[in-house]
């Protein structure tokens, strides 16, 4: 490598992007700036917030209670890695609606308070807006301006106060922005980050801001924050010595002014910061003109003390401040809070700080009852907006959480199959309730009565039914999947708020990765350690709850999520076996979902073999309806929801081709087991055969049963992702438990 070359590229680079991003700008380029992107640098903290979210974009996603808007910021890449919030569009949307209120009211009056059991995902909602800040304010429609104040050295100035015109002055408004470092004497920068706006009058301020959001095509207030704001008692003493000092000429005044883009940066504390619990008020000062650096000041200066602000609140201003587990705090210590959240306003000794950012606290759901009973709590509800952040009831979600941060990376070996399967739906079903039969309609109460925590767990992630039930039966009750959901958000104790964290389960995880029985961290060292979990019940307080026909039975979920993996491992090797093709199921169900809608509609269907139009074989319909229809129903009502669901499909996604696997997985599965039950002798001489390789034994097996082993082991691998370690852990699991 040539290390001049590189340098000087590199160089070059750096300088264009300075340039291109508009770093260094005097007033009046800014003002001209202003001119053409007046909506996007007339923002407060909450419209700026609101903007950075509605970049991402969103998408539409599943959801129990109906499809539901999903803000891709909470999926933005954290620190280099995709690293996203798993489900909580709820929340997500809560977040959404209180920032539109703000930006409605055009200031921001509340403190957002997030509040849920612990591990539920509250830090990390609002470390990706801090890190969608970060990436939004590096965007062209995302630049962000502050003011410093510049002073010339004195070979290019005249006079003797110390900052006088330039000595090749090219009019009024010539500036100081662009000067080389050596000759600048002295720059005071902004630590408040203030809008450079508060520079214009308010009079005059108020006139460019009516102008800006003269359109009617937007539902956005002018921000209070910047027709009222007004320079901070730092920059109002300079200001005011200046503009003394030219003799009330404004125009010189802004020849000192030097606009620069600043970037939100979280590492930097730059427009955000994330406050832990502490006793102090988050905002201090110092004083500028009491360091070394007082000497530099222009004279006219001298005898002005300024007092530069710091803190928290200080580096957030502009964006975001967090207050992570606020109510650990002592009540005196946030008590500032009930006129801040109003205000926008700190006092402090020596000055007033008006600040403008985006309040967020976050805390557990004990704290919040203990802040409840306290007397200042009714002074505090009318600032706070209280946010729940329950824990994910849908397993699919929960294993999003595992897979992203239990990978080979992090545990150091191989993720088999199913081991955070098994531990998403185990910690799901710790956290489900009990539904109250007594608040449906008579008609379905017994349904609902009956419902087993393993039933609801389906229910609540693909809306699926009980095999047990007729299709009648079926259809009521995932209609009332919404109320399901959200039966209990009313209550103190909803559902949601007591169960295994995904902290707990992730430590399982990893400890289960030290099992020296498997090469891998294996869904069966996986239950393992959920069983042990289960024996703690000194530690983990949702442990001790009342079993209530079957729910917090954490015992007995063990053995449900292990049956559940035996049923998925019994799928996979019957597979991996190819006894049955993919290709043939779905061959055999076209044409039953052909016949039954000839049926339905009186229609003849053509025979393959004479293609004569014939009436449609009554017989071959039972026979197949014998594999897939649960017990106890009505082959014309069966017959007649198939057909009504596939039209829905048809409806929904006019433009696919109709997937009937992903239509009725329960049906599929049910065909799938009957052709198994079938070759169910073979299926296990195969599986045998599989074991005495294991045990190397393979010589007692023919050349072809070996070539059928192997086969079968490398679907196993390439098919499913198991190493053949982990797949003869798992196929010997499964003979014992099913085969034996």
């Amino acid at each position: 490598m040539d290390a001049r070359r590189f340098l000087q590229d590199v160089g070059s680079s750096v300088s264009s992007d300075f340039a291109k991003n508009r770093t260094l700008l005097s007033f009046e380029e800014y003002l001209q700036l202003f001119n053409g992107t007046a909506r996007h640098q007339a923002r407060n903290a909450a419209q700026y917030l609101k903007d950075a979210i509605d970049s991402f974009g969103t998408e539409q996603v599943a959801h129990p209670s109906g499809p539901v808007r999903r803000f891709k910021i909470f999926d933005a890449p954290q620190d280099g890695h995709d690293v996203r919030v798993a489900g909580q569009e709820e929340v997500q949307n809560a977040i959404y609606r209180l920032l539109g209120n703000f930006v409605r009211a055009g200031r921001i009056n509340k403190l957002i308070l997030l509040h849920g059991p612990n591990g539920s995902a509250k830090s990390s909602l609002v470390e990706s807006l801090k890190r969608g800040l970060e990436l939004y304010s590096q965007t062209p429609d995302g630049a962000l301006y502050t003011f410093n104040w510049v002073f010339p050295s004195d070979k290019l100035v005249k006079g003797n106060i110390g900052f006088g015109e330039k000595a090749a002055s090219a009019g009024p408004m010539s500036s100081f922005a662009h000067l080389e470092a050596e000759d600048i004497e002295m720059r005071i920068t902004n630590p408040l980050r203030e809008h450079p706006l508060f520079l214009i009058p308010r009079a005059e301020r108020r006139k460019l801001l009516d102008e800006a959001f003269g359109s009617k095509d937007t539902d956005a207030a002018v921000p209070s924050y910047l027709v009222d704001g007004e320079l901070s008692a730092t920059n109002r003493k300079i200001f005011d010595a200046l503009l003394a000092s030219y003799s009330g000429d404004w125009l010189k005044v802004l020849r000192h002014v030097q606009v620069e883009r600043f970037y939100v940066s979280r590492r930097y504390q730059v427009g955000t910061f994330t406050v832990e619990p502490q006793m102090s008020v988050d905002a201090a000062y110092h004083q500028v003109t009491a360091d070394r650096t007082q000497a530099n000041l222009p004279s006219a200066l001298h005898s002005v003390v300024l007092f530069q602000p710091a803190g928290p609140l200080v580096s957030a201003n502009r964006g975001l401040i967090e207050y992570a587990d606020l109510l650990k705090r002592p009540l005196e210590a946030f008590k500032y809070l009930l006129g801040f959240s109003e205000t926008q306003e700190v006092p402090l000794e020596h000055m007033v700080l008006q600040l403008d950012e985006v309040l967020i606290a976050s805390s557990n759901e004990k704290h919040l009852a203990a802040f409840k009973e306290l007397p200042d709590f009714p002074s505090f509800k009318g600032r706070i907006e209280l946010v729940r952040v329950p824990y994910l009831r849908r397993w699919k979600i929960e294993r999003e959480v595992y897979d992203a941060q239990v990978t080979p990376r992090t545990v150091g070996r191989h993720v088999a199959p199913h081991a955070t399967r098994i531990a998403a739906m185990w910690s799901v079903l710790t956290r489900l309730k009990k539904p109250l039969a007594e608040r449906y309609p008579a008609e379905v109460r017994a349904l609902i009565e009956r419902l087993t925590p393993i039933e609801k767990l389906r229910l609540y992630q693909d809306g699926e039914a009980p095999d047990r039930l007729t299709v009648q039966q079926q259809r009521e009750l995932k209609k009332l999947v919404p109320q399901l959901y959200e039966e209990s958000d009313a209550y103190p104790n909803y559902e949601g708020r007591s169960g295994a964290s995904a902290r707990e389960i992730k430590t399982a995880l990893f400890n289960a990765a030290q099992s020296s029985e498997h090469d891998s961290l294996h869904p069966l060292a996986v239950l393992k350690e959920l069983l042990a979990l289960t024996r703690d019940k000194s530690v983990y307080e949702y442990l001790q709850q009342e079993i209530v026909d079957g729910y917090h039975d954490h015992s007995e979920f063990v053995r449900a999520v292990e049956n559940d993996y035996l049923d998925v491992v019994d799928r996979e090797v019957r597979d991996s076996m190819g006894l049955v093709t993919d290709s043939q199921y779905l061959d055999l169900f076209e044409r039953y979902v052909q016949t039954v809608s000839a049926w339905i509609k009186g229609e003849r269907v053509q025979n393959k073999m004479t293609l004569a139009q014939e009436k449609p074989d009554e017989a071959r319909m039972v026979e197949f309806e014998g594999y897939v229809m649960p017990r106890g129903n009505d082959a014309t009502e069966f017959r007649r929801a198939l057909i009504s669901t596939v039209g829905a499909w048809r409806i929904d996604n006019p433009d696919a081709p109709v997937d009937y696997g992903r239509i009725f997985p329960d049906l599929f599965k049910r065909l799938s087991d009957h052709f198994f039950d079938e070759r169910k002798r073979v299926l296990k001489r195969n599986v045998e055969n599989i074991l005495k390789v294991f045990s190397d034994e393979k010589g007692t097996l023919s050349p072809k049963e070996q070539a059928q082993v192997q086969a079968t082991m490398a679907q196993m691998v390439s098919r499913f992702g198991y190493t053949e370690a982990s797949a003869k852990d798992s196929i010997v699991f499964l003979v014992r438990k099913r085969y034996a």
